[in-house]
Formats: structure tokens, C-alpha cells, sequence
């Protein structure tokens, strides 16, 4: 009389056993903390669990996993599933999306910001790059143009940049050092430690960056206007994870793509609404470039464009084709986006 009974509980713990190795769980591995800047991994892990009926879930890790200049390596051996990294941090591994970190690239939005970052994404170059690394673009991480800030006497002009040492990453990095500058290449989160110590004189990152890692506390300044470029951050996911993926789980994680940037472009801009307020609170000034200026500076950094497009064609990596790829993907963004207004870049 006991066998059938004995025989219904081994069959629903096989059921539960079963259900339960039917569940996929991802860890994603970013750094510093939660910020404008991760709010989309956010989203689309909330999106993807809702679709799945909570069978797919991702699980956000601010640094527990790996380094953050280490989370491609960490990609390429499998050590998580997704992992957001920003190419000035090891360019020699990721050469064909440094093209997004050139100087004066004319990007004004980060609805611009977006659609350059995804064309690029989807050459297949840079999908070949990737895959040395057991890595697939997801999204991107778009920032608004860097600016800087700094101590002492505001750094209106680029007689004032000459010996600047100036936390700068990629392009940016070559476009301050082509006025003068000393660019040092420090992560993120050591940024403020840096500024702090006097290590280096300034900052360059975008807003919420200032905010996170506390570089806006130890300003007297920021330049609103600078805007010599941006750094490129993409989130990208170990191939072998996402081909062992049921059809259902991958419909799921790309169809939250779109919706993950909407809410992140949502969320970012509301930032930058308040971004006088932040500065005023924080008792900066706001600091204003002269158009002569500008137009000096950028001309100093021009050649920084032909020399990546040598340098990249040189390793056999199709440059002139990227580089014309950012400018056409700009164009058309702008002729589609003339009757909408773009959302605002600070």
C-alpha cells in the first residue's frame, strides 16, 4: 500500500528538480554603485524576468565579480554572463569601438549617442573583435559629452590646459594631451582619490559620473560646454550563455534591449534637468568656454581622426568603413529626428 505513495513523492521531487534545472540565472558584473549609468541593466533584468514568468533572472553585482578593467577577460572565460566595460580601459582589446571614442565626433544627444553606438555595434567587425572574447553586444551605455572639473582658478582656456594633469581616458585622453595636457588614465573609481590627493588637477566624465563617484565635491568648477567627446560602455554577454538560451529566454532578452535604453534615456535626462541644481547646491561654478575657443580646440584634435583611421587600417582593421559608418548613422539619425526634438545632453 506504501509503494504508490512512495512512488508520487519521488516523481514530484523529479518534477521539482526538473523545473528547478529549467531555470536560468544570470550574474552580471558591473562597479562603483548603482547610478543613471547601470540603470538600464536594471530594467531589463526586471523586463526579462517579468516576460519569463521569473524563469530568467539576472543578478547585478557592483564589483563582487571582477574588476571593472577585468570584466571582458571575466566575459571571455565565462566567470558571469553579462558585464558592462567602457573601451578606454583596454583599447588594444576592443579597437574597433574606439572609433566612438574619438574627439569631436559632432555627437549632440544621447539619442545620437545611441544610434552611432548600435551601428558600430552591429558591424561585423566589431562582432569578430568580440567574439575573441566569447563576447556579443547587447546595448550600449550612453553617456552626454564629458566636461571637466577641476580646483583653483576655472580652466576657461586652452593656454590654461598646457601641463593640466587631467584624468582622460581614449580620445579624450589624446585630445587633451594635443593642447597640452597630461592625461592619466586612472579607473573611475579611483578618480576621486586622485583629484583628492593631487594626483591629477582635474576630471573629465559626464554628470552622473561627478555625482557617483564624488569628483563634483571636490570641484570649484565645471566646464559647461567643453564637450570634446564621450567614452563608449557596452554591455555585452558570453556567446556560449546566450546560445544556450531557449528561444522563448532570447526573445525575452533582446526584445528588452529597446525598452531597457527608453527607460535608461528617460532616467538620464531627468538627471541632467537638474543638473544646475546639482551645481548650485555644491556651490560650482558653471564655467563657459568661448566659441574661439572651441573652435581652436577641435582643430588642434582633428588629426587625432586620421591618425586612428591610419593606425587601425594598419592592423587590418576596416577604419575608413567604421569612421564613415558614425558620420552616415549621424546624418540619418538627424534627417528622421528633425520633427522630434532630441532629449536634452546637458
Amino acid at each position: 500500500m506504501k509503494k504508490p505513495t512512495m512512488t508520487l513523492c519521488v516523481s514530484a521531487l523529479t518534477l521539482a528538480f526538473a523545473t528547478e534545472a529549467m531555470a536560468t540565472e544570470w550574474n552580471v558584473s558591473v562597479w562603483g554603485k548603482r547610478r543613471a549609468f547601470t540603470e538600464h541593466l536594471h530594467k531589463l533584468a526586471e523586463l526579462v524576468e517579468e516576460k519569463t514568468n521569473g524563469e530568467f533572472t539576472m543578478n547585478i553585482s557592483y564589483g563582487g565579480l571582477s574588476k571593472n578593467t577585468e570584466n571582458l577577460d571575466g566575459i571571455s572565460i565565462g566567470a558571469f554572463e553579462v558585464a558592462q566595460f567602457c573601451a578606454g580601459y583596454h583599447a588594444d582589446k576592443n579597437r574597433a569601438i574606439t572609433v566612438l571614442e574619438l574627439p569631436f565626433l559632432g555627437v549632440s544627444n544621447l539619442d545620437e549617442e545611441v544610434a552611432v553606438s548600435h551601428a558600430v555595434y552591429d558591424h561585423p567587425a566589431v562582432a569578430d573583435e568580440m567574439a575573441q572574447w566569447n563576447a556579443r553586444m547587447l546595448m550600449t551605455s550612453p553617456m552626454p559629452q564629458y566636461n571637466l572639473v577641476g580646483t583653483g582658478e576655472p580652466r576657461d582656456e586652452l593656454s590654461k590646459f598646457d601641463g593640466m594633469r587631467v584624468r582622460a581616458t581614449g580620445g579624450l585622453g589624446r585630445a587633451f594631451e594635443a593642447v597640452g595636457g597630461v592625461p592619466t588614465s586612472v579607473t573611475s573609481s579611483e578618480a576621486y582619490q586622485a583629484m583628492e590627493s593631487g594626483v591629477v588637477d582635474t576630471v573629465a566624465f559626464a554628470q552622473h559620473a561627478h555625482l557617483s563617484f564624488g569628483t563634483i565635491n571636490e570641484a570649484d568648477w565645471w566646464t559647461a560646454n567643453l564637450n570634446p567627446g564621450t567614452v563608449n560602455c557596452p554591455v555585452v554577454v558570453n556567446i556560449d550563455a546566450y546560445d544556450a538560451l531557449s528561444d522563448e529566454e532570447r526573445e525575452a532578452l533582446d526584445s528588452s534591449v529597446p525598452e531597457a535604453i527608453d527607460y535608461y534615456l528617460e532616467n538620464y535626462g531627468e538627471l541632467l534637468a537638474r543638473w544646475d541644481e546639482v551645481l548650485a547646491e555644491k556651490d560650482v561654478e558653471k564655467v563657459m568656454i568661448s566659441d574661439a575657443q572651441l573652435a581652436e580646440f577641435k582643430e588642434v584634435a582633428m588629426p587625432i581622426h586620421q591618425q586612428w583611421i591610419d593606425d587601425m587600417t594598419s592592423q587590418g582593421l576596416p577604419a575608413q568603413e567604421l569612421y564613415d559608418l558614425v558620420n552616415d548613422t549621424l546624418e540619418e539619425t538627424r534627417a528622421s529626428n528633425c520633427a522630434d526634438p532630441p532629449r536634452p545632453t546637458g
